[in-house]
């Protein structure tokens, strides 16, 4: 059984909550059942030299893997995932930089074979499985609001993805090419989704200018800065629940609410006066 997290709220008020309960929950979630079950499975696993034939092969060992660098559910991509191992180990390989995907990257870099066995130091593996307790909890999180994992996903990744010394239009497409980054700052500055559609280059001008009017953003760098983290990831929660608000009172919403006032109200009859008046 595995734990659920809890979160009582939504919006800005259930980040708080999220934020003050984290490491509590954290570690109850790091000691269900499930979760121990497959950190000691992947430790024990890892603890020996593999071929990168039986790891690939090892759906659980995979799985777990996969999920400790936030690429759960990858795991089907069994062709896909040998590439990425081979080209890692290839001299000379521009495989990677050219995918353009660090978790990949990372991923590659720790089980990267040498002549065709996967070999991993015990202080990697302990690095590993913590790293798989936080990316499965956040999972668990995003099962019960999404929002939530994607502020999460922000939090941690947004200063990996600014970095030093990258030129803004490279920050600009590492963050554009990142799902839960760009759709935490497009809600957050506010910016359609149909931007999409738009030229890479277009995008990145929209998403910098819209930083520096909504944020004072001049240096992109400054994104990193935890009281920026911060004011981004609670303007994302206000924008977040004010479309659920709207949502929530459409005009079709508002229908739905009469209709189930009027099924108190008179049953049939109810119903038959809210559409009269439509």
């Amino acid at each position: 059984m595995s734990f659920q997290p809890v979160i009582p709220l939504s919006g800005n008020s259930g980040w708080k909550f999220l934020q003050s309960t984290y490491d509590r929950q954290l570690s109850t979630h790091a000691n269900s059942p499930q979760i121990k079950a497959d950190r000691a499975y992947l430790t024990e696993k890892l603890s020996e030299p593999m071929s990168a034939e039986s790891f690939l092969n090892d759906k659980r060992l995979l799985r777990v893997a996969l999920t400790a660098f936030d690429l759960g559910g990858e795991e089907w991509k069994r062709g896909f995932i040998d590439k990425v191992l081979k080209e890692a180990a290839t001299p000379g390989s521009t495989f990677l930089a050219r995918l353009n995907n660090p978790k990949y990257t990372a991923f590659a870099q720790a089980f990267k074979p040498v002549n065709g066995t996967i070999t991993v130091a015990p202080e990697a593996i302990d690095k590993i499985a913590a790293e798989f307790d936080t990316a499965s909890f956040e999972s668990a999180v995003g099962q019960v609001d999404d929002s939530m994992r994607i502020a999460l996903n922000f939090k941690s990744e947004i200063a990996g993805l600014v970095g030093n010394g990258s030129s803004d239009s490279a920050i600009l497409y590492r963050m554009l090419g990142n799902v839960p980054v760009r759709t935490l700052l497009e809600t957050a500055a506010n910016l359609p989704t149909e931007i999409r559609k738009l030229d890479i280059e277009k995008q990145a001008a929209l998403l910098k200018d819209s930083l520096q009017q909504r944020f004072g953003i001049s240096d992109l760098r400054d994104l990193k800065e935890p009281e920026v983290i911060d004011k981004i990831i609670s303007r994302y929660h206000t924008m977040e629940s004010i479309k659920s608000g709207a949502a929530n009172y459409s005009p079709a919403a508002n229908a739905l609410t009469l209709l189930n006032g009027g099924m108190g109200l008179g049953g049939q009859g109810g119903i038959n006066l809210l559409f009269s008046g439509l």
